[in-house]
């Protein structure tokens, strides 16, 4: 019986991880980018499955550019340093941008939007946006390392001699900036692979090497949405033992 629970357990949030559009698109980016490398700009069945991915990966993006800007006109935590909250709202501004003007490739990809140069502009636009975010992302992630770093250096003086895996403190710092070093990975790697896309240095950074450094970026991508979606089924369950109590 505690078998079948576990299995049960582990399929609710294979259920709640899939119920996610985030989740379903970044799965759909992997095929993408897995396929591009595959066929290494080659026509063939993977260049017909790395171009049919993409146009379905921008349904999922419908009105997704909303987030970014309810990001940007959000306050910023208190203490951040004027530096990192430029950067911040820079990246929720270029994402949000990009987003916006990826609607309109994909209207002209669906042959709605009938002005195909035009479209071609807005997407290369589109993808420097998304280059601009990822490089904003790097610094962020590369400043917020920098203060999580000094504040551990600063609970492992005050607790000297004791054990500082112990400290609830130090473990959530710590947390912090294992999720933040993973986030700085990835927004490297993705502007790798927008310098692919828009193919600034062709002969360096070929369609394989795009497909092989935008597949590692949606392992990552997915690790994170499955990450979070664990911890939100822990919540669930710490506020129903609450409720019982």
């Amino acid at each position: 019986m505690s078998t079948l629970d576990a299995t049960r357990a582990e399929l609710a949030l294979v259920v709640l991880y899939l119920n996610k559009a985030e989740a379903r698109d970044k799965i759909c980016r992997a095929i993408q980018y897995g396929s591009k490398f595959v066929s290494n700009g080659q026509p063939g069945t993977a260049q017909n499955v790395d171009k049919s991915t993409s146009l379905a990966r921008k349904v999922f993006r419908i009105f997704k550019f909303v987030n970014d800007l309810h990001a940007l006109i959000s306050p910023t935590p208190q203490g951040t340093p004027l530096p990192l909250v430029l950067l911040g709202k820079s990246k929720n501004a270029l994402l949000s941008t990009f987003l916006f003007l990826d609607q309109i490739v994909w209207l002209s990809r669906s042959g709605i939007y009938k002005n195909k140069e035009r479209a071609e502009q807005i997407g290369r636009i589109s993808l420097f946006c998304w280059m601009g975010s990822s490089i904003c992302t790097t610094l962020v992630e590369l400043g917020e390392l920098g203060r999580l770093s000094a504040s551990m250096k600063k609970i492992e003086k005050e607790l000297k001699g004791s054990n500082k895996h112990q400290n609830e403190q130090y473990c959530s710092k710590l947390q912090k900036s294992n999720d933040r070093s993973l986030a700085l990975v990835k927004a490297a790697i993705d502007i790798v692979v927008a310098v692919g896309l828009l193919q600034l240095a062709p002969k360096k950074v070929t369609p394989r090497v795009t497909g092989g450094f935008g597949f590692a970026s949606s392992l990552i991508s997915c690790y994170q949405a499955a990450s979070f979606t664990s911890k939100v089924q822990d919540k669930l369950k710490d506020e129903r033992r609450i409720r019982r109590l």
